[in-house]
């Protein structure tokens, strides 16, 4: 065992140390605090150079729909933009008036049957707040103005746009609390999103390192005082160690940008698991470390087979496509987790990770059924595992060009030998 550790160490320690390694999780850590913050960014921005001023807009209409439109809207005091009434016989014209950066936006409003119609004009791409501001207060007034012509009492209207009272309740004994359901599809956004990256990454990571030291001829030195098999789960242990130091930093950092920013203080029952249940977080260690070692299983083979690194991306591609699919599945499967395609793939080992997971963070399931799929991931792995380390112990040890099929034969049948 004492080789095992030295080349998991190794693994760990020259990829930990390394420059990109430090690099990419500085970037990404600062990136997410930039994220985060990027509300109070832009603030400070914009009162440095003054580009904060409030936008206006124009409202030609007659005095009493301007005045009812202000006191409904609040805009002078709630929104980022100031209302200016506008005569209709000193409007003149409005369109030219907007192009030339007079106003910001304007709105033309008429009465006509005793319906309102409005029309708002703007030259922005990005312009839907105030139009929704405009809308929501003008409706406010058609509804006023309509009791008042109808003579209704205030108490008549209230009952008239009373909204209905609509309750759902799941009366399974098992049933998740509104309160659970949504810290689970947090954790399982969060989960899908953590394997797939981590899959992607730390894999190839993993396939590249190998076929670094077998082009290097390094490998050679290797094998000759470590086995083949300690030096493959030696390499898929010291980079999972070196990713999980890395997922943690990265967390960490995005659970304290979070928390620590009032602006998202609403926010922030996102990021607690309290209301989730303790088997469903169990789960998500279980099916990420299981998909963690299946994948890396793979990749450590699959790198094992070529003899230079360029050729790597070539050889995985198959694996990370497995991944994609996996990863779309479960975006499928999060409006509809018990569709016949989702329920079928969560007992596919190399779906399962997400899928399985999916169900189990979304669904009340039976308990035989993700230990079902846990114990196919794990035979997967251990079938792998053999296999792999024989194709291992003979990939390593061939050189030229790559042919997927006709080298994984060659492998096998050098690693009998």
């Amino acid at each position: 065992m004492r080789e095992f550790w030295l080349i998991l160490k190794q693994a760990f320690w020259t990829k930990a140390k390394s420059t990109a390694f430090l690099v990419t999780t500085g970037l990404l850590i600062a990136g997410i605090f930039l994220l985060v913050n990027v509300p109070i960014i832009l603030d400070r921005v914009s009162s440095v150079t003054g580009s904060d001023a409030r936008e206006v807009v124009a409202v030609i209409a007659d005095d009493a729909t301007f005045a009812a439109l202000s006191e409904r809207s609040n805009a002078s005091e709630e929104e980022p933009f100031e209302w200016v009434h506008v005569p209709k016989d000193e409007a003149g014209d409005a369109k030219a008036r907007l192009l030339e950066e007079e106003w910001d936006a304007y709105v033309t409003i008429d009465e006509r049957d005793g319906v309102l119609h409005a029309a708002y004009a703007t030259t922005k791409m990005a312009d839907a707040m105030k139009p929704r501001v405009v809308e929501e207060a003008l409706q406010s007034i058609q509804t006023e103005r309509t009791a008042d012509r109808l003579q209704l009492k205030d108490d008549e209207v209230g009952a008239l746009l009373a909204p209905v009272v609509f309750e759902t309740k799941n009366v399974s004994p098992s049933a998740k609390s509104e309160e659970e359901l949504l810290q689970s599809s947090v954790l399982v956004y969060v989960l899908m999103f953590v394997i797939y990256f981590a899959v992607i990454m730390y894999s190839s990571m993993i396939a590249t390192e190998v076929a670094t030291e077998k082009s290097s001829r390094v490998m050679e030195i290797i094998i000759s005082s470590a086995s083949p098999v300690k030096h493959m789960f030696a390499k898929v242990f010291g980079i999972g160690l070196l990713g999980i130091v890395q997922l943690l930093l990265i967390e960490g950092a995005g659970y304290i940008a979070i928390t620590k920013n009032k602006q998202l203080e609403q926010y922030t029952e996102l990021v607690d698991f309290s209301a989730v249940n303790g088997w469903t977080i169990a789960y998500a260690f279980i099916f990420f470390l299981l998909g963690y070692f299946l994948y890396a299983t793979l990749a450590a083979l699959l790198g094992s087979l070529v003899s230079r690194t360029e050729d790597v991306q070539q050889m995985i591609m198959p694996m990370t496509l497995l991944i994609i699919i996996a990863f779309f599945i479960s975006v499928f499967g999060m409006n509809n987790p018990e569709h016949a395609i989702v329920v079928w793939t969560s007992y596919i080992p190399f779906f399962a990770p997400l899928v399985m997971f999916l169900r189990v963070g979304l669904l009340d399931l039976p308990m035989w059924q993700p230990l079902l799929s846990i114990g196919i991931m794990i035979a997967t792995i251990v079938v792998l595992g053999v296999f792999g380390a024989r194709i291992y112990r003979g990939g390593v040890l061939m050189y030229g060009p790559s042919r997927t099929l006709k080298d994984l034969k060659n492998a096998f049948r050098l690693g009998k030998e």
